[in-house]
């Protein structure tokens, strides 16, 4: 089985936590920053290290970015050149682009240019941006004392169309469901349809599951992570 292949872009604190933490996961990561200092500390570490400027398409190009699985554009000292990187990877046509906003203000101009994956480093460490890499369906997640995690879980397709108590969350995965985040069609302010999400409380053991819940859970994450390969 072929090895995810990441790009980080930028080699600073937060980003080669980041590279780094994939590393140890067994990922193929490249990491670019302008600052050849900083890539020739992570030559050692991860698969490719590269000094280029990432606002240049070309170069970008030159590299074969756009083969990669996903990108975390982590660069925290210069907010045009995360701009017009998060721009580059996403006319490149990435599955996937993680980029770093360091206030609400940010959030909302790359919300605004497609960026869809937003994080901010005061909340979400490189731990649980790595784990979200390699386990796309794992949203998010809270990791607690004694390696136990509340995570957010994608339903996974085997799950659709299934009752709660069918899924014997905690008699097989040692998983304890905490709520369901559901998301439904309603109609705007505007008279447009449009898609929201909301919280179904305590969900009952005849609760079915839809394509598009989320599943909050307690428990370890190597519980989680069987759950979802055994129905992902």
């Amino acid at each position: 089985m072929a090895r995810s292949r990441f790009a980080v872009f930028g080699a600073g604190r937060y980003g080669t936590q980041i590279a780094l933490s994939l590393a140890r996961r067994g990922a193929e990561v490249f990491t670019f920053d302008s600052n050849a200092d900083r890539t020739e500390l992570l030559k050692e570490e991860v698969s490719l290290a590269v000094t280029l400027d990432s606002t240049d398409k070309k170069a970008l190009l030159a590299q074969h970015v756009q083969d990669l699985d996903a990108a975390v554009v982590a660069i925290g000292e210069n907010f045009e050149a995360t701009v017009l990187t998060t721009l580059n990877l996403l006319d490149l046509g990435l599955p996937r682009v993680i980029v770093r906003a360091n206030d609400a203000n940010q959030e909302r101009i790359l919300s605004s240019l497609g960026a869809t994956e937003i994080l901010s480093p005061e909340s979400e460490v490189a731990e649980v941006v790595s784990e979200r890499l390699i386990n796309p369906n794992i949203r998010g997640f809270l990791s607690l004392p004694d390696d136990y995690e509340i995570a957010e879980i994608k339903a996974p397709t085997a799950c659709h169309g299934r009752q709660l108590d069918n899924l014997e969350l905690a008699s097989r995965y040692e998983l304890r469901l905490i709520t369901i985040r559901r998301e439904f069609e309603e109609i705007g302010a505007d008279g447009a349809p449009c898609m929201r999400e909301h919280i179904l409380g305590v969900p009952k053991p005849d609760t079915t599951i839809e394509a598009t819940d989320t599943l909050v859970v307690f428990g370890s994450l190597d519980a989680v992570k069987k759950f979802l390969d055994i129905n992902g």
